[in-house]
């Protein structure tokens, strides 16, 4: 049985690197039923073009999909599109909750004459600890320093479309990924990267490159733990009078105390996010939460469960053959 490791996904195929060649494979019909995920990164091992186990992972990030992971380098542009401290924040903080360390690049820095987008870069996001770094593909700019920060792990280049991160890949690998410009009219990118795939750049260092997305919500946590994701906001919180506080309106608010040694646009992203997990807690408030499965876990693997019917079925049938046995036997 070899080993490999997924490095990308198209349609029902699975291409896998083993010992550095490359191999198409498909999932095992029993594996598919299990319905177990599978990412991009994740190590399997695969017998003559199919999958047959998915190993354990070290971590794992369901959107872009890729697991085994060292860092995710969150990618902005600092012109076309404009900068959006609002999308910043929201990638920050899904690395935060993925528990994911994070480095903040921003890109087509030869763009902005603006200084003060780049002092208040650094005064927002240097003293919560995160590594900022200014780049231009076009130009060169920074990608001595980009190429640094890559060496020796797998990396996932994540941010909106159009940010440049096809032109950074290049930069560094000597690729000719392809690229579009920004449309002057929505100043939105177009994708041109399709799917998730990891790129070599040499023995020991890895980029995953993702297509942009910008639609990521907070519905999957609820209120009173976003918080925990805004280390800035999250300090002042054993202050507040009430545990739950959600810091918005409430009396006796620790954070509200504090707002003017917390950055507004973090602050409001902030809210925002509250909000959208508010969402989520009015779904899921009014429904059950047990439901009857299609699988279930045994010895840590998943496996099919038999419905209820057939279940029913084989237990008649059961008692039909011990009935069968009794009335063979004579037995009254």
């Amino acid at each position: 049985m070899a080993q490999g490791q997924i490095f990308k996904i198209h349609s029902d195929f699975f291409y896998v690197n083993s010992e550095g060649q490359e191999f198409e494979c498909k999932l095992r019909e029993v594996l598919k039923k299990t319905k177990q995920s599978v990412f991009v990164g994740d190590y399997v091992e695969f017998k003559n073009g199919a999958i047959t186990k998915i190993l354990p992972r070290k971590n794992y990030i369901p959107r872009p999909s890729v697991s085994n992971i060292d860092r995710i380098i969150i990618i902005s542009a600092v012109k076309e599109p404009d900068l959006s401290f609002s999308q910043l924040n929201r990638y920050i903080s899904f690395a935060k909750f993925y528990n994911i360390e994070a480095v903040l690049c921003f890109n087509k820095n030869d763009l902005s004459f603006d200084d003060k987008i780049i002092e208040k870069v650094f005064s927002i996001y240097e003293p919560l600890g995160y590594d900022v770094l200014f780049t231009s593909a076009l130009e060169g700019l920074g990608i001595d320093e980009f190429k640094e920060i890559l060496q020796g792990r797998t990396s996932v280049l994540c941010g909106s479309s159009g940010v440049g991160k096809s032109s950074l890949i290049n930069a560094v690998s000597g690729l000719n990924l392809r690229t579009k410009e920004v449309s002057e009219k929505t100043q939105r990118g177009i994708h041109t990267t399709r799917h998730c795939e990891i790129i070599c750049i040499n023995d020991t260092t890895r980029i995953v490159d993702t297509p942009g997305f910008s639609n990521l919500k907070f519905d999957f946590i609820l209120p009173h733990e976003v918080d925990k994701l805004f280390p800035d906001i999250n300090k002042y919180r054993s202050g507040c009078k009430y545990q739950d506080c959600l810091h918005i309106n409430e009396n006796g608010c620790n954070v509200k105390e504090h707002l003017s040694e917390i950055d507004e646009t973090r602050y409001q992203s902030y809210i925002d996010f509250v909000s959208e997990a508010k969402e989520y807690k009015e779904k899921v408030k009014y429904q059950g939460t047990k439901t009857e499965s299609s699988h279930k876990k045994n010895n840590e693997t998943i496996v099919v469960k038999i419905c209820s019917r057939k279940r029913q079925s084989a237990r008649n049938t059961m008692r039909q053959n011990v009935y069968k046995d009794i009335e063979d036997e004579g037995i009254d």
